[in-house]
């Protein structure tokens, strides 16, 4: 279930995807590969804070954790929800703009500071990993290892896309193909979200 998530979550448009796809194209697939690389970077560092913090957390407060619990599976909804309601709307998210206020650095700093100073990401990290381990067990090295593989999933879902993105930029660029993935997406992590949420009302 954590892998199918991240697969989604990923695949989900957001900054990361627009500055690859703008350095991608402007630069060529050296440039895609360097934002890429920026872009790891900046969630190994979101990985760390994110176990370090969580970690002390448990080892304080079984009830926060908890807290912290609920508050991944809602953000999960609203995740879904945001998604499916600008599919039905017909309006493109900020998220999804390819401008950036780092535009005058190199690609690789304009991958890793997007990245690094987005809140979203941090607070994503915070309430994501929880709904996979048990508050009673050591949690360290789940963390770090969800941490982890995240990233690398994110690494594989980039060097696929930006190897393929001057082929496929026509069919991907597509109203259609956009609305589909998107309300796709948008219902499953609805679907994840409640079904999280629900499973830990039972415990």
């Amino acid at each position: 279930m954590f892998v199918i998530m991240c697969v989604l979550l990923i695949l989900l448009p957001g900054p990361d995807t627009a500055i690859a796809t703008k350095n991608t194209l402007s630069v060529g697939r050296t440039g895609g590969f360097q934002t890429m690389f920026g872009t790891c970077c900046a969630l190994l560092i979101h990985t760390t804070a994110a176990v370090v913090g969580l970690s002390a957390i448990i080892v304080k407060s079984a009830i926060v954790f908890s807290i912290f619990k609920y508050v991944g599976a809602v953000y999960l909804v609203y995740l879904g929800v945001k998604t499916l309601w600008a599919l039905r709307s017909q309006k493109i998210t900020p998220e999804i703009t390819t401008e950036s206020k780092y535009e005058g650095k190199s690609c690789f700093k304009q991958g890793f500071l997007t990245n690094l100073l987005n809140p979203k990401v941090a607070v994503f990290f915070l309430t994501f990993l929880p709904q996979f381990v048990h508050s009673g067990s050591d949690t360290f090295i789940p963390f770090l290892t969800m941490g982890i593989t995240y990233t690398l999933l994110t690494a594989v879902w980039f060097l696929f896309y930006i190897y393929l993105l001057n082929q496929i930029s026509a069919f991907m660029k597509k109203p259609k193909t956009q609305r589909i993935m998107e309300g796709l997406t948008g219902t499953i992590l609805i679907g994840f979200g409640v079904k999280l949420a629900l499973e830990k009302a039972q415990h």
